[in-house]
Formats: C-alpha cells, sequence, structure tokens
C-alpha cells in the first residue's frame, strides 16, 4: 500500500518578522514569476542594504542573443557568486535550490497573480522595446512571445509545487516570505524603509 506524502514544510513568515531578518541579512533570494517584480524589489535591496545584485538572468544563464549555457557552467558560476560574502540573487530556477537556498538568510517569493505578471511583462517589453534591459545579459533584446506568456499563465500550477518542494528540502530553516500583491510589497518597502 502506497502511504501518503509528507506534506512539505516550508518556514514562512509574515511581513514584519520578514523585514527584520531582512534587515539583518547578508545574503537573500528572489523567487518567482517572470513579470512579478523580482528585479525591481531585489535591486532596490541591493541598494539599500549595500548587497551585490546577482541576476540568474544576466550573470548565470543566458550568453548574447539568447543562447543558453551549459548547465554545468550555470551551476558553476552560481557556485563561484554565492561564495561572496553579501548578496541579493534574483532568479528562480528550483534546479539549483540545492546551493542557493542553504546560502541565503531568506527568501522572498515573490508570487504575484498571473495577469499582474503578463501585464508586467507587457510594461517592460514596451519600456525596453528594441533593447536589453539592465537585468538581462548583453545582446539579449526584450522579447515577449506566446511561448513566454503560456509560460506565465502555468507557472503557478506547473512550477509552485517545485518550489515549495524545493525550499522545504534544502531550506526548512530558512524563512520564507510571500509577496502576492502590490500592495504586499509596498508595505514590506515601508517596514524597511525603502522608497516604494
Amino acid at each position: 500500500m502506497n502511504q501518503p506524502s509528507k506534506p512539505a514544510i516550508v518556514n514562512y513568515v509574515d511581513d514584519a518578522v520578514a523585514a527584520d531578518h531582512i534587515r539583518r541579512a547578508r545574503r537573500i533570494l528572489v523567487v518567482g514569476c517572470s513579470g512579478g517584480g523580482k528585479s525591481t524589489l531585489s535591486l532596490k535591496l541591493a541598494r539599500q542594504f549595500q548587497l551585490t545584485y546577482i541576476s540568474i538572468d544576466r550573470d548565470i544563464r543566458w550568453l548574447p542573443g539568447w543562447a543558453e549555457r551549459d548547465r554545468t557552467e550555470q551551476r558553476q558560476r552560481i557556485v563561484e557568486r554565492i561564495a561572496a560574502d553579501r548578496w541579493v540573487m534574483d532568479g528562480t530556477s528550483p534546479s539549483s535550490f540545492d546551493i542557493r537556498v542553504p546560502k541565503s538568510d531568506i527568501v522572498i517569493w515573490v508570487r504575484m497573480p498571473r495577469l499582474v505578471c503578463i501585464r508586467g511583462v507587457v510594461t517592460r517589453w514596451l519600456k525596453h522595446f528594441g533593447r536589453t534591459r539592465p537585468e538581462m545579459a548583453p545582446g539579449c533584446i526584450e522579447k515577449v512571445d506566446w511561448d513566454f506568456l503560456q509560460f506565465i499563465w502555468t507557472f503557478e500550477q506547473k512550477f509552485t509545487p517545485h518550489i515549495v518542494a524545493g525550499l522545504a528540502k534544502h531550506g526548512p530553516d530558512v524563512p520564507v516570505l510571500q509577496l502576492k500583491s502590490r500592495r504586499q510589497m509596498r508595505r514590506l518597502l515601508d517596514l524597511l524603509g525603502s522608497p516604494a
């Protein structure tokens, strides 16, 4: 007889507790769906707390022209960067949670509704039309296509179970803040004394 699987235990915290952790954190991991505001939040935290900003898209995954780096090289680049003492890393990639989550003092999961994420990527595309945005690897011109929109639309269903499992397995004691609205994100920034 199959035994029911053990539920994943994630150390979720509220905004006030998370703000206290963030103030003291040396290493912050920010994950979530594209368009949710991970990069914007990460850059604000990096500036406010003098942390090195690391973008999975820019620094790890992509080469010019949307060519993807070899997985082994990606992991090596992550290992090199997380060896630093102070950073905020922006990017989901649950396949590397085993090396990133245990090094993190807190994980911020930007878990916005899918319509908010779609609006975010379309707005970003219009803002950077024909150019590469600063959080992306050089030569990766901003784009939005049907596959990308489908990825966002199904993100919660397809990727959330991997995120939850990875957080539970590789960081059961690492505090995790879920930001589920722009209002909640502004509240966190207010608690941190950072401009929204």
